[in-house]
């Protein structure tokens, strides 16, 4: 049923309306087709842009270090995506209700979230020193010659590849505040006459986790999902560049971000790195369309 709006209401909801509309087409859409034109040229702020075709996307496709950044990526999203949604959703559960210092513990999770990028990674920069840092002098602890209890050397997070790779999953697992924030809203809001219903047949935790709590989070979870799956290939920029330097060598931590970075702020070539753009875009919503066709198919079989 279509509801008519009065002119004076269409003109206030088209001023309401225009900062959005301005912001959009001036940081988004503006930017994102200057890109697509940059990534068929070759530029780098000195000269004229000059048209090259599908030579950018050519030298992509023989390029060690893009795929290298495309490989760990790959792995950070799969990693990094997956914990930080299971680690929120369990804080949620676990933090939904009025309980003794539930308040202070919801605050803990969210801090992480609100410190600067910068300052975080530089935070975790100390953290992880392999000599002095607080995560290995903990790891040594009951251990001998500078090893673990288990006689084995304490993670060298800045210097072994396989290590630093994990260090950034491990930085990207505490800034899961947003997330946190809103599972835990909606569980609150879910109606406790369903919980009681369950109490009442002897449903088991796990029965009303998987068959209750689940299926009726599933919206948020899978909206969630979607998002973090975008922002994964944004959020290890600052601590591959400020912690890791993308390295160890051979380009452990260099992600696409970082690459695009690099090859643009550095290499000045504005280009090649819109042409590496196109790409993390297009890979992007390969990732999202996938997920979200597993998201309605899990809303098919619950019957959301």
């Amino acid at each position: 049923m279509s509801v008519e709006r009065a002119p004076g209401e269409r003109r206030q909801l088209a001023l309401m309306l225009a900062p959005y509309l301005a912001g959009l087409v001036g940081l988004v859409l503006l930017p994102a087709g200057v890109t697509l034109a940059l990534a068929f040229a070759e530029y780098d702020l000195v000269r004229a842009p000059a048209w090259i075709g599908l030579d950018n996307f050519t030298e992509l496709a023989g390029d060690v270090v893009f795929r290298k950044a495309l490989t760990n990526s790959l792995v950070f999203a799969a990693f990094a995506v997956p914990a930080r949604l299971l680690i929120a959703l369990g804080l949620a559960l676990l933090l939904h209700r009025r309980a003794v210092l539930a308040g202070t513990a919801r605050t803990a999770a969210v801090l992480p979230t609100a410190v600067p990028e910068v300052a975080y990674g530089l935070l975790w920069l100390w953290l992880f020193n392999p000599l002095y840092g607080p995560i290995n002098q903990f790891l040594r602890l009951g251990g001998e010659n500078g090893l673990t209890i288990f006689g084995r050397t304490p993670p060298q997070w800045l210097t072994d590849p396989v290590d630093a790779q994990a260090a950034i999953v491990l930085m990207s697992l505490f800034t899961m505040g947003e997330a946190f924030i809103i599972l835990l809203a909606v569980r609150r809001a879910l109606p406790p006459e369903v919980y009681e219903l369950a109490a009442l047949e002897d449903a088991t935790s796990w029965d009303v986790f998987r068959r209750i709590t689940v299926p009726l989070m599933a919206p948020a979870l899978g909206l969630l999902l979607l998002r973090d799956t975008i922002a994964s290939l944004q959020v290890s920029f600052v601590p591959a560049l400020v912690v890791t330097e993308g390295g160890p060598p051979p380009y452990a931590t260099t992600y696409l971000s970082l690459f695009v970075y690099r090859t643009g702020f550095e290499y000045l070539r504005y280009g090649y790195a819109a042409a590496a753009t196109v790409v993390m875009l297009a890979l992007t919503l390969a990732a999202v369309a996938v997920q979200w066709r597993m998201v309605r198919r899990a809303e098919r079989v619950y019957g959301l």
